[in-house]
């Protein structure tokens, strides 16, 4: 039926308003951003004390504000993308829970010192001065901001804490020479790029491969989920407890190794206790049909989801904003030497706090959507698996010793789930060119015909399940980014060097 002239034109004013929607949005999302660090210009004023070194500190809060941005802009897509890709999570109530989340754990259990933001990568002479330490730590916070920002309009999720120790490194080099590197440091970087993603792949992969065969794989999926889910529900409590212990809630409260078991274990038992009734009301009205068992995951992803986000805020968001605090104890003591000691004061962690939730919600949905649906296909079990891989891989990484990234860790997992999906789907099946007609098995049997249909095709090819150009890109930027960063940071440096003498 051919459309009407009122219907053309109802057409065009319907494409015209959304064209004008996301113009503003265009115009929109940048102005929120200056507003805040604006509002952050005028509270740092407020806040630091006089003194001729206070401008500096004013300069860094700005800086630390639009980094803080780009980090939740970038770094959160781990925790949330495959909730949201997985249809578990929309969009906008995704972007409130790791805003909450990552807020409260920046400001309750952020970090308590400077020392760890350099994790040990460089060792500055003891005659540098106060104002070259100063310009050291701000290049470093400008440098990493743009390298995220950069990754970020790219559609690439890097490391938050690579973008700030290659930006430490070069704004430490500028500045005293390679003689203050610590390249055992930078050995065990590299070595994570290798380390997190297999290890978050194979964790991941292997947690997908144990619900298949206890559930997936069983005739009555209902009554496997009832004996598994729980016990699967249990292993989350266990490891998040430990997780949350060790790693998330370090800096507020360290209990003794026999307390932290203890508290895992008792946790882990609770939510089976919890689970199982909960599973049994679920499945009663459930058909035995995956897709029916996959929304048994739902709960525990989202859980998962906030606990990640809530770790990833009281450990790398502080640590992102520690060169801040650094620079605020030089301006007002003017002196570099005690800085790596000092406390991160509140406002700082607010900074931090408010900047990466504003961020997260101003820039985060197209990173989100590319770790969590341009990867791979998502569902609740996969991201279910992929998000419990990233706190077994990180608890098991930190026992062992071994360098790794929770970006890496997390986007690894993804690839995990995606390549044994393609895996199982393939098996059996032989790649033939196309158009060819499968070989016969037997020579007895009747002559598959010479040609085939598409559906015949489909069938006796390999399907691919994984996008491979995302994993070459996302590959490249985790190893550009220790050296983009330190190249900017250099740069910086430099050019505020010249900057201050003027």
């Amino acid at each position: 039926m051919a459309k009407t002239t009122l219907d053309k034109d109802l057409g065009k004013v319907t494409r015209l308003q959304s064209a004008t929607q996301d113009i503003s949005r265009q115009i929109a999302l940048p102005g929120l951003s200056i507003l805040f660090l604006v509002a952050v210009t005028i509270f740092a004023t407020l806040v630091v004390a006089d003194g001729p070194l206070a401008i500096y500190a004013i300069i860094g809060a700005v800086v630390a504000g639009y980094l803080a941005l780009n980090i939740g802009a970038n770094d959160v897509a781990n925790n949330m993308g495959p909730a949201v890709g997985s249809k578990a999570l929309p969009m906008a109530a995704a972007l409130v829970i790791a805003g909450i989340c990552e807020a409260a754990g920046a400001i309750l259990a952020g970090g308590d010192v400077v020392a760890t933001v350099s994790k040990g990568i460089i060792t500055p002479p003891a005659d540098l001065g106060t104002v070259n330490f100063i310009l050291v730590m701000t290049a470093a916070l400008f440098a990493a901001a743009v390298w995220i920002n950069l990754a970020t309009v790219i559609g690439a999720p890097v490391s938050t804490t690579h973008s700030i120790v290659g930006a430490v490194l070069g704004s430490g080099v500028a500045a005293a020479g390679f003689g203050v590197v610590a390249w055992p440091t930078l050995g065990a970087i590299a070595a994570s790029w290798v380390i997190s993603p297999v290890l978050g792949g194979l964790v991941a992969a292997g947690l997908l491969g144990l619900i298949k065969v206890t559930i997936l794989f069983r005739q009555d999926r209902i009554a496997a989920a009832r004996t598994w889910v729980p016990l699967l529900i249990a292993l989350m409590s266990g490891v998040f407890t430990l997780y949350m212990l060790t790693k998330g809630l370090s800096r507020v409260w360290s209990p003794s190794g026999q307390t932290t078991l203890i508290l895992a274990v008792t946790l882990s038992l609770g939510g089976w206790l919890a689970a199982r009734p909960w599973v049994a009301r679920r499945s009663a009205v459930m058909e035995n049909r995956r897709k029916e068992v996959s929304r048994l995951f739902v709960l525990p992803l989202i859980c998962a989801a906030a606990l990640l986000s809530f770790a990833h805020g009281a450990n790398d968001v502080a640590n992102a904003v520690g060169p801040l605090a650094a620079i605020v104890s030089a301006a007002q003591t003017g002196s570099a030497t005690t800085a790596g000691d000092v406390a991160l004061p509140l406002w700082v962690l607010a900074i931090g706090a408010l900047g990466i939730s504003l961020g997260l919600a101003l820039f985060g949905p197209r990173l989100i959507r590319t770790v969590g649906e341009k990867i791979t296909k998502m569902d609740a079990i996969r991201a279910y698996c992929v998000a419990q891989a990233a706190a077994i891989t990180v608890l098991g990484a930190s026992t062992l010793g071994l360098p790794v990234s929770s970006t890496h860790i997390a986007i690894g997992g993804i690839f995990g789930v995606g390549l044994l999906r393609e895996i199982l789907t393939n098996r059996g099946v032989r790649r033939r060119p196309n158009g060819a007609a499968p070989e016969p098995t037997d020579p007895s049997l009747p002559q598959p015909p010479t040609e085939l249909t598409d559906r015949q095709r489909e069938k006796t090819e390999k399907r691919r399940l994984v996008r491979r150009r995302h994993a070459w890109s996302i590959a490249a930027a985790w190893v550009v980014t220790v050296p983009a960063a330190g190249l900017l940071a250099a740069g910086m440096y430099g050019l505020l060097s010249v900057l201050t003498r003027l």
